[in-house]
Protein backbone atom coordinates (compact mmCIF):
# COMPACT_ATOMS: atom_id res chain seq x y z
CA UNK A 1 0.00 0.00 0.00
CA UNK A 2 3.13 2.75 0.40
CA UNK A 3 3.62 2.28 -3.00
CA UNK A 4 0.25 3.63 -3.93
CA UNK A 5 0.25 6.21 -1.17
CA UNK A 6 3.85 7.61 -2.44
CA UNK A 7 1.94 7.60 -6.45
CA UNK A 8 -0.38 9.31 -4.71
CA UNK A 9 1.29 11.98 -2.92
CA UNK A 10 3.33 12.61 -6.30
CA UNK A 11 0.65 12.66 -8.39
CA UNK A 12 -0.85 15.63 -5.93
CA UNK A 13 2.67 17.35 -6.15
CA UNK A 14 2.37 17.23 -10.19
CA UNK A 15 -1.11 18.67 -10.06
CA UNK A 16 -0.28 21.71 -7.83
CA UNK A 17 2.91 22.88 -9.77
CA UNK A 18 1.23 21.95 -13.45
CA UNK A 19 -1.43 24.23 -12.08
CA UNK A 20 0.72 27.18 -11.03
CA UNK A 21 2.97 26.96 -14.38
CA UNK A 22 -0.23 26.68 -16.51
CA UNK A 23 -1.90 29.74 -14.90
CA UNK A 24 1.81 31.73 -15.34
CA UNK A 25 2.18 30.56 -18.50
CA UNK A 26 -1.48 31.24 -20.24
CA UNK A 27 -1.39 34.60 -18.30
CA UNK A 28 2.02 36.11 -19.63
CA UNK A 29 1.56 34.56 -23.35
CA UNK A 30 -1.92 36.24 -23.27
CA UNK A 31 -0.29 39.69 -22.34
CA UNK A 32 2.60 39.02 -24.59
CA UNK A 33 0.61 38.39 -27.80
CA UNK A 34 -1.79 40.86 -26.53
CA UNK A 35 -5.01 39.57 -26.49
CA UNK A 36 -7.27 38.28 -23.47
CA UNK A 37 -6.64 35.68 -20.94
CA UNK A 38 -10.19 33.85 -21.62
CA UNK A 39 -9.68 33.02 -25.42
CA UNK A 40 -6.37 31.72 -24.63
CA UNK A 41 -7.86 29.59 -21.55
CA UNK A 42 -11.06 28.61 -24.24
CA UNK A 43 -8.32 27.10 -26.80
CA UNK A 44 -4.80 26.24 -25.55
CA UNK A 45 -5.46 25.52 -21.67
CA UNK A 46 -8.76 24.02 -22.43
CA UNK A 47 -6.92 21.54 -25.08
CA UNK A 48 -4.34 20.45 -22.98
CA UNK A 49 -6.51 19.92 -19.96
CA UNK A 50 -9.01 17.53 -22.35
CA UNK A 51 -6.08 15.27 -22.50
CA UNK A 52 -6.60 12.81 -20.40
CA UNK A 53 -10.29 12.35 -21.78
CA UNK A 54 -9.07 12.08 -24.99
CA UNK A 55 -6.34 9.64 -23.90
CA UNK A 56 -8.95 7.34 -22.07
CA UNK A 57 -11.58 7.51 -24.77
CA UNK A 58 -8.98 6.73 -27.99
CA UNK A 59 -7.96 3.58 -25.85
CA UNK A 60 -11.73 2.35 -25.56
CA UNK A 61 -12.37 2.86 -29.30
CA UNK A 62 -8.76 1.08 -30.11
CA UNK A 63 -9.95 -1.95 -27.58
CA UNK A 64 -13.03 -2.12 -29.12
CA UNK A 65 -15.29 -0.73 -26.34
CA UNK A 66 -15.78 2.53 -28.67
CA UNK A 67 -19.45 2.61 -26.73
CA UNK A 68 -17.67 3.00 -23.03
CA UNK A 69 -15.92 6.70 -24.46
CA UNK A 70 -19.07 9.00 -24.41
CA UNK A 71 -19.45 7.46 -20.88
CA UNK A 72 -16.07 9.34 -20.12
CA UNK A 73 -17.06 12.68 -21.76
CA UNK A 74 -20.66 12.85 -20.54
CA UNK A 75 -19.36 12.19 -17.10
CA UNK A 76 -16.18 14.88 -17.37
CA UNK A 77 -18.76 17.53 -18.79
CA UNK A 78 -20.93 17.03 -15.55
CA UNK A 79 -17.33 16.79 -13.52
CA UNK A 80 -16.78 20.12 -15.14
CA UNK A 81 -19.47 22.11 -13.90
CA UNK A 82 -20.35 20.30 -11.01
CA UNK A 83 -17.58 19.73 -9.43
CA UNK A 84 -14.99 21.87 -10.69
CA UNK A 85 -17.16 25.11 -10.86
CA UNK A 86 -18.84 24.56 -7.66
CA UNK A 87 -15.38 23.73 -5.61
CA UNK A 88 -13.67 27.08 -7.13
CA UNK A 89 -16.66 28.75 -6.84
CA UNK A 90 -17.40 28.27 -3.20
CA UNK A 91 -13.11 28.33 -2.54
CA UNK A 92 -13.86 31.84 -4.26
CA UNK A 93 -16.50 33.82 -5.66
CA UNK A 94 -15.28 34.20 -9.10
CA UNK A 95 -16.70 37.45 -11.58
CA UNK A 96 -17.78 36.50 -15.60
CA UNK A 97 -17.75 38.66 -18.32
CA UNK A 98 -20.60 39.45 -20.11
CA UNK A 99 -19.18 38.35 -23.47
CA UNK A 100 -19.33 34.47 -21.92
CA UNK A 101 -23.02 34.86 -21.24
CA UNK A 102 -23.51 35.96 -24.34
CA UNK A 103 -21.25 33.47 -26.47
CA UNK A 104 -19.09 31.23 -25.32
CA UNK A 105 -21.90 29.27 -22.77
CA UNK A 106 -24.83 29.52 -25.21
CA UNK A 107 -22.33 28.17 -27.74
CA UNK A 108 -21.33 25.00 -25.65
CA UNK A 109 -25.00 24.53 -24.43
CA UNK A 110 -25.83 24.72 -28.39
CA UNK A 111 -22.89 22.21 -29.14
CA UNK A 112 -24.27 19.95 -26.28
CA UNK A 113 -27.59 19.90 -27.60
CA UNK A 114 -26.30 19.06 -30.97
CA UNK A 115 -24.26 15.97 -29.41
CA UNK A 116 -27.33 14.51 -27.76
CA UNK A 117 -29.39 15.25 -31.34
CA UNK A 118 -26.52 13.25 -33.05
CA UNK A 119 -27.55 9.94 -30.53
CA UNK A 120 -31.28 9.69 -31.32
CA UNK A 121 -30.91 7.48 -34.18
CA UNK A 122 -28.98 4.93 -31.71
CA UNK A 123 -25.28 5.90 -32.06
CA UNK A 124 -22.41 8.08 -33.17
CA UNK A 125 -21.15 7.37 -36.23
CA UNK A 126 -18.43 8.09 -38.26
CA UNK A 127 -20.11 10.57 -40.52
CA UNK A 128 -20.91 12.37 -37.35
CA UNK A 129 -17.48 11.96 -36.03
CA UNK A 130 -16.39 14.29 -38.86
CA UNK A 131 -19.26 16.55 -38.39
CA UNK A 132 -17.46 17.18 -34.78
CA UNK A 133 -14.48 17.59 -35.71
CA UNK A 134 -15.06 19.90 -38.56
CA UNK A 135 -16.97 21.96 -35.66
CA UNK A 136 -13.99 21.64 -33.57
CA UNK A 137 -11.46 23.14 -36.11
CA UNK A 138 -14.34 26.19 -37.23
CA UNK A 139 -14.38 27.06 -33.23
CA UNK A 140 -10.84 27.44 -33.12
CA UNK A 141 -10.82 28.91 -36.06
CA UNK A 142 -13.02 31.73 -35.06
CA UNK A 143 -11.00 32.64 -32.02
CA UNK A 144 -7.75 32.50 -34.00
CA UNK A 145 -9.55 35.29 -35.99
CA UNK A 146 -10.94 36.43 -32.70
CA UNK A 147 -7.37 36.57 -31.12
CA UNK A 148 -5.95 38.10 -34.46
CA UNK A 149 -8.42 41.57 -33.71
CA UNK A 150 -8.07 41.83 -30.33
CA UNK A 151 -4.35 41.90 -30.95
CA UNK A 152 -4.95 44.61 -33.95
CA UNK A 153 -6.79 46.98 -31.63
CA UNK A 154 -4.73 46.71 -28.03
CA UNK A 155 -1.46 48.51 -27.34
CA UNK A 156 0.53 45.72 -25.07
CA UNK A 157 3.26 46.28 -22.70
CA UNK A 158 5.45 44.36 -24.97
CA UNK A 159 5.36 46.71 -27.39
CA UNK A 160 8.12 48.76 -26.83
CA UNK A 161 10.64 45.59 -26.06
CA UNK A 162 12.74 44.45 -29.71
CA UNK A 163 11.61 41.55 -31.13
CA UNK A 164 14.46 39.50 -29.91
CA UNK A 165 13.39 39.90 -26.20
CA UNK A 166 9.97 39.46 -26.83
CA UNK A 167 10.44 36.03 -28.81
CA UNK A 168 12.55 35.21 -25.69
CA UNK A 169 10.03 36.10 -23.24
CA UNK A 170 7.23 34.14 -25.25
CA UNK A 171 9.38 31.19 -25.45
CA UNK A 172 9.83 30.49 -21.74
CA UNK A 173 6.34 31.81 -21.17
CA UNK A 174 5.23 28.68 -23.87
CA UNK A 175 7.55 26.27 -21.65
CA UNK A 176 5.52 27.19 -18.97
CA UNK A 177 2.33 26.42 -20.52
CA UNK A 178 3.65 23.21 -21.98
CA UNK A 179 5.19 21.92 -19.04
CA UNK A 180 2.24 22.65 -16.97
CA UNK A 181 0.05 20.40 -19.21
CA UNK A 182 2.58 17.67 -19.04
CA UNK A 183 2.66 17.85 -14.97
CA UNK A 184 -1.49 17.99 -14.99
CA UNK A 185 -2.12 14.99 -17.28
CA UNK A 186 0.74 13.02 -15.75
CA UNK A 187 -0.27 13.73 -12.37
CA UNK A 188 -4.21 13.30 -12.60
CA UNK A 189 -2.36 9.78 -14.12
CA UNK A 190 -1.00 8.88 -11.10
CA UNK A 191 -3.47 10.33 -9.29
CA UNK A 192 -6.11 7.96 -10.47
CA UNK A 193 -3.93 4.96 -10.59
CA UNK A 194 -3.00 5.32 -7.33
CA UNK A 195 -6.53 6.13 -5.81
CA UNK A 196 -8.20 2.92 -7.59
CA UNK A 197 -5.24 0.42 -6.13
CA UNK A 198 -5.70 1.63 -2.97
CA UNK A 199 -9.75 1.74 -2.84
CA UNK A 200 -9.58 -2.21 -4.11
CA UNK A 201 -7.25 -2.33 -1.58
CA UNK A 202 -9.61 -1.43 1.34
CA UNK A 203 -12.61 -3.21 -0.28
CA UNK A 204 -14.42 -0.69 -2.20
CA UNK A 205 -15.97 -2.57 -5.05
CA UNK A 206 -15.26 -1.35 -8.49
CA UNK A 207 -18.47 0.04 -8.91
CA UNK A 208 -17.64 2.89 -6.73
CA UNK A 209 -14.52 3.04 -7.73
CA UNK A 210 -15.52 3.83 -11.56
CA UNK A 211 -18.18 5.75 -11.34
CA UNK A 212 -16.28 8.42 -8.95
CA UNK A 213 -12.63 8.04 -8.75
CA UNK A 214 -12.85 7.58 -13.10
CA UNK A 215 -14.72 10.32 -13.73
CA UNK A 216 -12.72 12.35 -10.97
CA UNK A 217 -9.66 11.30 -12.33
CA UNK A 218 -9.94 12.44 -15.94
CA UNK A 219 -11.03 16.06 -14.19
CA UNK A 220 -8.87 16.65 -12.39
CA UNK A 221 -6.15 19.04 -15.09
CA UNK A 222 -9.27 20.86 -15.37
CA UNK A 223 -10.05 21.41 -11.44
CA UNK A 224 -6.32 22.01 -10.62
CA UNK A 225 -5.71 24.38 -13.60
CA UNK A 226 -9.09 26.23 -11.96
CA UNK A 227 -8.47 26.17 -8.62
CA UNK A 228 -4.94 28.08 -9.05
CA UNK A 229 -6.22 30.14 -11.59
CA UNK A 230 -8.82 31.48 -8.84
CA UNK A 231 -6.33 31.79 -6.28
CA UNK A 232 -4.55 33.76 -8.56
CA UNK A 233 -7.29 35.99 -9.25
CA UNK A 234 -7.19 34.94 -12.60
CA UNK A 235 -10.86 34.43 -13.07
CA UNK A 236 -11.38 34.08 -16.77
CA UNK A 237 -9.24 31.35 -16.79
CA UNK A 238 -10.90 29.25 -13.92
CA UNK A 239 -13.75 29.77 -15.81
CA UNK A 240 -13.01 29.61 -19.32
CA UNK A 241 -11.01 26.43 -19.13
CA UNK A 242 -14.27 24.70 -17.78
CA UNK A 243 -16.48 26.17 -20.68
CA UNK A 244 -13.39 25.47 -23.21
CA UNK A 245 -12.99 21.82 -22.26
CA UNK A 246 -16.36 20.83 -22.16
CA UNK A 247 -17.04 22.07 -25.79
CA UNK A 248 -13.45 20.01 -26.87
CA UNK A 249 -14.70 16.87 -25.26
CA UNK A 250 -17.69 17.02 -27.04
CA UNK A 251 -16.00 17.87 -30.21
CA UNK A 252 -12.61 16.38 -30.85
CA UNK A 253 -12.84 13.72 -28.08
CA UNK A 254 -16.22 12.49 -29.25
CA UNK A 255 -15.35 13.36 -33.05
CA UNK A 256 -12.21 11.77 -32.80
CA UNK A 257 -13.50 8.77 -30.96
CA UNK A 258 -16.24 7.91 -33.59
CA UNK A 259 -14.41 8.68 -36.23
CA UNK A 260 -12.02 5.39 -34.91
CA UNK A 261 -14.88 3.22 -34.41
CA UNK A 262 -18.89 4.46 -34.26
CA UNK A 263 -20.32 4.44 -30.49
CA UNK A 264 -23.83 2.52 -29.73
CA UNK A 265 -25.74 5.24 -27.39
CA UNK A 266 -29.00 2.95 -27.25
CA UNK A 267 -29.04 2.32 -23.57
CA UNK A 268 -31.62 4.58 -21.57
CA UNK A 269 -28.76 5.48 -18.88
CA UNK A 270 -26.82 7.36 -21.30
CA UNK A 271 -29.69 9.33 -22.57
CA UNK A 272 -30.39 10.07 -19.22
CA UNK A 273 -27.01 11.00 -18.19
CA UNK A 274 -26.72 13.18 -21.61
CA UNK A 275 -29.91 15.59 -20.50
CA UNK A 276 -27.81 15.59 -16.62
CA UNK A 277 -25.00 17.17 -18.68
CA UNK A 278 -27.42 19.66 -20.60
CA UNK A 279 -28.85 20.51 -17.43
CA UNK A 280 -25.56 20.75 -15.99
CA UNK A 281 -24.51 23.57 -18.86
CA UNK A 282 -28.29 25.56 -18.83
CA UNK A 283 -27.80 26.06 -14.85
CA UNK A 284 -24.78 28.30 -16.27
CA UNK A 285 -26.87 31.14 -17.63
CA UNK A 286 -29.54 31.69 -14.86
CA UNK A 287 -26.69 31.23 -11.98
CA UNK A 288 -24.30 33.39 -13.94
CA UNK A 289 -26.76 36.07 -15.09
CA UNK A 290 -25.24 39.02 -12.30
CA UNK A 291 -21.71 38.21 -13.95
CA UNK A 292 -21.18 36.36 -11.02
CA UNK A 293 -20.94 32.88 -9.47
CA UNK A 294 -21.24 32.94 -5.63
CA UNK A 295 -20.23 31.08 -2.94
CA UNK A 296 -24.44 29.92 -2.31
CA UNK A 297 -24.23 28.89 -5.84
CA UNK A 298 -21.11 27.25 -6.38
CA UNK A 299 -22.56 24.99 -3.32
CA UNK A 300 -25.91 24.41 -5.41
CA UNK A 301 -23.11 22.70 -8.17
CA UNK A 302 -21.72 20.98 -5.88
CA UNK A 303 -25.04 19.68 -3.93
CA UNK A 304 -26.23 18.38 -7.67
CA UNK A 305 -23.04 16.93 -8.54
CA UNK A 306 -22.95 14.73 -5.35
CA UNK A 307 -26.78 13.80 -5.74
CA UNK A 308 -25.86 12.84 -9.61
CA UNK A 309 -22.96 10.88 -8.34
CA UNK A 310 -25.42 9.21 -5.48
CA UNK A 311 -27.66 8.60 -7.80
CA UNK A 312 -25.74 6.58 -10.20
CA UNK A 313 -23.83 4.34 -7.24
CA UNK A 314 -28.28 3.95 -6.22
CA UNK A 315 -29.14 2.52 -9.49
CA UNK A 316 -25.72 0.51 -10.51
CA UNK A 317 -25.30 2.40 -13.34
CA UNK A 318 -22.32 0.99 -15.72
CA UNK A 319 -18.96 2.30 -15.55
CA UNK A 320 -17.36 3.62 -18.73
CA UNK A 321 -13.84 2.82 -17.46
CA UNK A 322 -13.48 -0.16 -14.98
CA UNK A 323 -11.76 -2.09 -17.98
CA UNK A 324 -9.75 0.99 -19.32
CA UNK A 325 -7.78 0.34 -15.75
CA UNK A 326 -8.07 -3.13 -15.42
Amino acid sequence: MLPQIILLIVGLVALFYGGNWLVRGASNLALSFGVSVLIIALTFVALGTSMPELLVSAQAALSGKSDLAIGNVIGSNIANIGLILGATGLMTPLRVKAVLLRREIPLMILISVSAYALTLDGQIGRADGLILLTAFVGFNAAFYILARRERDTRERLLSDLDEAEAGLSRGRELAYLAAGIVALVIGSRLMIESAVLLARAIGISELIIAITLVAFGTSLPELAASISAAWHKETDLAIGNVVGSNIANLLLVLGATALLQPIPVARAEVQFEFLVMIAFAVLLIPFMWKQRLGRKRSALFLAAYCAFIAYSIFNGSPSPAVDLLQ
